[in-house]
C-alpha cells in the first residue's frame, strides 16, 4: 500500500537538489502567506526580543569604548634628577621596550616639564615665580599595549622597571589603576550576567512564539503525515519559514535600533562628555550585526525544530 502511494506521488517540477530547495521555499513562503497574521505577530515578538538584545549590545559596545578610552590614561612615568643624553634616552628607552608591553616612550626635559607645569597653572603665574626648569625632574613617559593597562599586568610591569640599573623612582598612579581595574571586572561580569539572561529570554520567547504558529497548523501536520509525507518533506518549510521569520525579526530590530541612533543617540553627548574625541555614541560594528542576523536565523531554526517535536516525532 505504501508503495503504490510512494509511486503516485507527484514528481518536484525540479529534479535534484536544487529542486527540492525550491520546492522548500516556495512551501516556505506559500505557508506565510497564508498564515500572514501568526506571523506577524510571530515576528513582531522576535522583533521586539532582538530589540532589547541589540540596545543592550549598543551600550555595551559603547562602554567597553568608554573603558578604552580611559585605560589610554594609565601610562607609567620613570623620575630622573637629571637632564638625559641622547645616548642614555635611546639605552634607557631600549630596556624598558625589552620589558614588553610597550606601545611608546617619550622623553620629557626639563624645559618641557616646565612649559607643562606653567600651562596647568595658567592664570595662577605668580605659583611660578621661585621655579625653575632645574628644580623638575626630567622623565620617560611610558605608554602601555591594552592587555598591560590593569593590576597584576601593570605593577609586574613597573617591578622589572624599578629591577632596572639607574631607574629610580616610578610612578603610574596605584590607586587609579586598581579602581579602573576593578570598575572593569565588575563591567565585564554585568555584561556577561545580562548579556547571558537576554539570550536566554530572546530564546524562550522565540520558541514558544514559533509554537504557536506551528501549534495553528497542527491539522495540516497530521494530515500530510497520513497521505504519506516524509518526516523530513514536512519538517523542511517550516524550518526555512523559522529561519526567514528569525531573519526579519533581527533585522527590523537593528533598522529600528539604527533609526533611533540616527535621530538622536548619534547625538548624545552628555553621555560621554568627559572627552570630546569620544563624545556621542557610535552604531553597531558590522560584524555584531551580522552576528545578530544569524542568531536571528539559528534562533527561528531551533524555535522550529523544537516546536515540530510536539507534533512529528524523530
Amino acid at each position: 500500500m505504501s508503495h503504490e502511494k510512494k509511486k503516485k506521488r507527484p514528481k518536484l517540477a525540479r529534479e535534484g537538489f536544487l529542486g527540492r530547495l525550491h520546492y522548500f521555499i516556495e512551501r516556505a513562503l506559500l505557508n506565510i502567506r497564508q498564515n500572514v497574521l501568526v506571523n506577524l505577530i510571530t515576528v513582531g515578538t522576535i522583533s521586539l526580543a532582538f530589540l532589547i538584545l541589540s540596545l543592550f549590545l549598543l551600550i555595551y559596545v559603547n562602554l567597553e569604548r568608554v573603558t578604552e578610552t580611559w585605560s589610554e590614561r594609565v601610562q607609567v612615568t620613570v623620575y630622573f634628577d637629571r637632564e638625559l643624553t641622547s645616548g642614555e634616552v635611546a639605552s634607557f628607552s631600549s630596556k624598558i621596550r625589552a620589558a614588553g608591553g610597550v606601545s611608546g616612550i617619550t622623553y620629557v626635559s626639563r624645559e618641557e616639564a616646565m612649559r607643562r607645569f606653567a600651562q596647568r597653572l595658567k592664570g595662577q603665574e605668580k605659583l611660578l615665580q621661585d621655579v625653575t626648569p632645574e628644580t623638575l625632574p626630567s622623565s620617560l613617559e611610558i605608554r602601555l599595549k591594552r592587555h598591560m593597562r590593569e593590576g597584576e599586568a601593570i605593577a609586574g610591569f613597573v617591578a622589572r622597571l624599578k629591577s632596572m640599573p639607574g631607574i629610580g623612582e616610578v610612578q603610574y598612579g596605584e590607586e587609579w589603576v586598581k579602581r579602573f581595574s576593578d570598575f572593569m571586572v565588575v563591567v565585564r561580569f554585568a555584561g556577561l550576567l545580562l548579556g547571558g539572561f537576554l539570550v536566554l529570554a530572546v530564546v524562550f520567547i522565540v520558541a514558544n512564539t514559533i509554537k504557536l504558529t506551528i501549534y495553528s497548523r497542527k491539522d495540516e501536520l497530521e494530515l500530510m503525515g497520513l497521505v504519506g509525507a516524509t518526516r523530513f518533506f514536512i519538517k523542511v518549510p517550516f524550518l526555512i519559514e523559522g529561519v526567514l521569520q528569525g531573519i526579519v525579526g533581527a533585522g527590523l530590530a537593528l533598522l529600528l535600533i539604527l533609526g533611533a541612533y540616527s535621530l538622536f543617540l548619534h547625538n548624545a553627548d552628555f553621555l560621554l562628555s568627559f572627552s570630546q574625541a569620544a563624545a556621542g555614541l557610535v552604531f553597531l560594528p558590522l560584524s555584531h550585526c551580522a552576528f545578530l542576523l544569524a542568531g536571528g536565523a539559528m534562533l527561528g531554526f531551533l524555535g522550529s525544530l523544537t516546536s515540530l517535536k510536539r507534533f512529528i516525532t524523530l
